[in-house]
């Protein structure tokens, strides 16, 4: 229902009426402007909410066909429910399965400070790691479905868990109603730079020469897999260790308890460009423009060494659709702002967005790729 006070006052020789319109149903408020003239009496909405309705009353007697067509086009003109157009009504999380410091994190802090400044609204990083993001996935399943809640995650939690678990807490496609990609990263194996290896055939013959006796270690579970994948594309042997973080293994590395690490590209140019490691190899058929300076797996010799992660948003199952396209269409925008795409670009990273369509048959697809990754290289939990 919707209820309307106020007052009239002229305008341009026409009666009008100002006031307040309550629209009972959507919890709408905003000011009314009616112009009453030529048979037809419309009032327009200016909510205190982004967007805007219209409302009239017209008598058909004396309306003219122009009229009509007019006043049924803005009738008829679709408009987002006051959910969507008052969204967010207050602070936004934003749940990430990593801790402070992994390249999701940092990434995502980015974002984070963009849509915050343009929902006007505090958007929080909750970091929930460990536990290769089942604790996270779970908590952002079981959320509220009104858009404050986001899951930020990788292919970690969507793809390859569902490869390497009998059983999840969570459904990496029923509980989640897909945002946006956010970018992908290949991986590049990481020494430390005062290491004699030089390359990866270096570490390749090492690890033959010595089988067993070398440590690898990753943080995040997509890290682990691309390091199996090159253990046995190589028919190399070392010893897993794990972290709760890619990063967490950093000082490991560097003080020789690991002889290498198979991480993301996000995360390893920070390591390369402060001097504290190097590329031997990136994942891809050609070299990334980003880390120029490291071969690709075919300069390797390890031409069929190709592999890469992902992130992404995805909101609690049964978010409304309207609030879905708008996270969307914002996420999407603020991943096109110049200051966030340079501040991305320092790390390594350029955003790669999707719409939520896209995004629902990536994921899909995503867990049959990694699906077949794990599965051809036997690769198990221990």
């Amino acid at each position: 229902m919707l209820g309307l006070l106020g007052s009239r006052r002229k305008l341009a020789g026409r009666d009008v009426d100002a006031g307040t319109v309550h629209e009972r149903r959507f919890g709408m408020v905003g000011r009314a402007h009616g112009l009453r003239g030529d048979g037809i009496e419309c009032r327009h909405v200016s909510p205190l909410v982004v967007g805007h309705a219209i409302v009239g009353a017209m008598n058909p007697q004396k309306m003219q066909r122009r009229h009509f067509l007019l006043a049924a086009s803005v009738l008829a003109a679709p408009a987002l429910p006051a959910r969507a157009q008052s969204w967010p009504p207050g602070r936004v999380n934003i749940i990430v399965p990593f801790p402070a410091g992994a390249a999701t994190d940092i990434t995502g802090r980015v974002v984070a400070d963009k849509l915050g400044q343009m929902w006007g609204q505090a958007v929080t990083i909750d970091n929930k790691g460990g536990g290769n993001g089942l604790p996270a996935a779970e908590a952002a399943a079981k959320a509220r479905p009104d858009g404050t809640t986001i899951f930020l995650t990788s292919a970690m939690t969507q793809a390859v868990n569902p490869a390497l678990y009998d059983k999840l807490p969570y459904d990496p496609i029923a509980d989640f109603e897909p945002i946006s990609r956010f970018g992908t990263s290949p991986f590049v194996v990481l020494v430390r730079a005062d290491s004699p290896l030089m390359s990866l055939a270096d570490l390749t013959a090492l690890l033959k020469r010595e089988p067993g006796k070398h440590n690898f270690g990753a943080g995040a579970l997509p890290a682990r897999v691309a390091a199996e994948l090159y253990r046995q594309l190589a028919g190399t042997d070392a010893v897993y260790i794990g972290y709760k973080s890619n990063p967490q293994a950093f000082p490991d590395l560097l003080n020789g308890q690991l002889t290498f690490m198979v991480i993301d590209t996000i995360n390893g140019k920070l390591q390369i460009d402060r001097g504290a490691m190097r590329g031997l190899a990136v994942t891809l058929p050609q070299r990334d423009e980003r880390l120029p300076q490291v071969p690709s797996a075919a300069e390797a010799g390890l031409p069929d060494y190709l592999i890469w992660t992902w992130t992404g948003f995805y909101a609690p199952r049964g978010t409304p659709k309207e609030l879905v396209a708008r996270l969307n269409r914002d996420i999407v925008a603020a991943c096109r702002e110049p200051d966030v795409l340079a501040r991305l670009d320092t790390m390594g990273s350029s955003p790669s967005t999707t719409t939520p369509e896209e995004f629902a048959a990536f994921t899909r697809a995503e867990i049959e790729r990694w699906g077949g990754i794990i599965r051809r290289g036997n690769i198990r939990l221990e």
